[in-house]
């Protein structure tokens, strides 16, 4: 199907300025000289063509408008696998989420003219990047910018779940807070305890120096050991069931890959010093949710503080059940400063790219 096609049947759900005059364009030479390498079809005084997945912050499909023939998703529909192949059929670059999902299969079909995938996510495990490389499509991701943001909702789950913040929540909205004693609501402190790292990546050694602030003891694991100003005192360990044995919070902070797909699972959570809390705001599949289940139904898990989920949107709805489970909507980066500076850094690699230029960010 011709993406003009898809456009006029879901005029209500996409905006086109294909038709839009490139009278304000300002291309340096190495963007007209980028141009003439490419071949665009229009001539090389013409905008690229962008399609922008899901809905983005104003100032960000602005800056996109000003510099791109763009096509925005305004009422931020999830595309079906069809209509985003569909869609990047007639274009030279694509900005998508981590909601859309370039599998080899899609890959295969997108077609020749996109040579671009400039993510609105530092993860990329929702793009076979294997197969983006070997059809030469450049794979670019947004690093960096949402450390902060993700590391704040850490430990607000962190919170959230040691001093049963769900359970409080819903008792005061349901008009049950009818009772109080000493041993009422009774959590548990982080003060001064183990706060358990895996994966120190720059989320992770964010959120440590956040933990810091409570007086707890840092401990991590990460597959190469961090130099000693970066490593700020925290103890490394070797291997993951080292670090969990000592860790009274674990937050997860990896990435997925064949190696960490459920590498919270019975036996790891086993590990953990009875009674400890698990944060994740990294991803959901690191997580084997009905082991999960199982620990926190029979105590041994104090209780979970999750931000991530196997199926989203969604969630799991037993472990929404569960009263000790802390649970956000995969928000870790949703603030305006951070959603600013995601998509000015997908912009940022995009301009490169059709610059002539290595992208900053690229991962394939």
């Amino acid at each position: 199907m011709e993406l003009d096609s898809l456009i006029s049947q879901h005029q209500s759900d996409w905006t086109d300025t294909k038709n839009r005059q490139p009278n304000d364009i300002k291309l340096t030479t190495e963007v007209a000289a980028a141009a003439i390498v490419y071949k665009m079809q229009e001539g090389p005084m013409v905008k690229r063509r962008l399609l922008i997945a899901r809905k983005l912050r104003d100032a960000v499909e602005a800056r996109a408008a000003h510099d791109y023939d763009v096509i925005l998703n305004p009422h931020d529909r999830l595309m079906s696998t069809e209509a985003l192949i569909a869609a990047c059929q007639g274009v030279d670059a694509v900005l998508p989420c981590h909601s859309e999902q370039f599998s080899a299969e899609v890959i295969a079909a997108l077609g020749p003219r996109l040579k671009i995938i400039a993510n609105h996510s530092v993860g990329t495990d929702h793009v076979d990047l294997a197969a983006a490389e070997a059809a030469g499509i450049v794979v670019t991701n947004t690093p960096d910018v949402l450390s902060d943001a993700t590391a704040e909702i850490a430990i607000l789950c962190m919170l959230g779940a040691a001093r049963r913040g769900a359970e409080g929540h819903e008792m005061i909205r349901a008009g049950k807070w009818d009772f109080w004693s000493p041993a009422f609501m009774v959590g548990k402190q982080v003060t001064g305890k183990r706060f358990g790292v895996l994966g120190m990546g720059r989320v992770g050694q964010v959120t440590a120096d956040r933990a810091r602030g409570f007086g707890m003891q840092i401990h991590y694991h990460n597959r190469t050991r961090l130099p000693a100003q970066l490593e700020k005192g925290a103890v490394f360990h070797t291997d993951v069931d080292s670090l969990l044995a000592v860790s009274d919070v674990l937050s997860l902070h990896c990435p997925t890959t064949p190696a960490t797909v459920g590498i919270i699972n019975a036996r790891t959570l086993a590990l953990l010093p009875a009674g400890a809390v698990l944060v994740n705001t990294a991803r959901g599949a690191l997580v084997d949710e009905p082991a999960l289940i199982a620990a926190l139904q029979s105590g041994r898990i104090f209780a979970a503080g999750l931000d991530v989920f196997q199926t989203e949107p969604g969630g799991n709805p037993t472990l929404s059940a569960l009263p000790n489970v802390f649970l956000l909507p995969h928000i870790g980066s949703a603030t305006e400063q951070t959603r600013d500076a995601m998509g000015f850094r997908a912009l940022d690699n995009l301009d490169a790219f059709f610059a002539g230029k290595p992208p900053g960010d690229r991962v394939a």
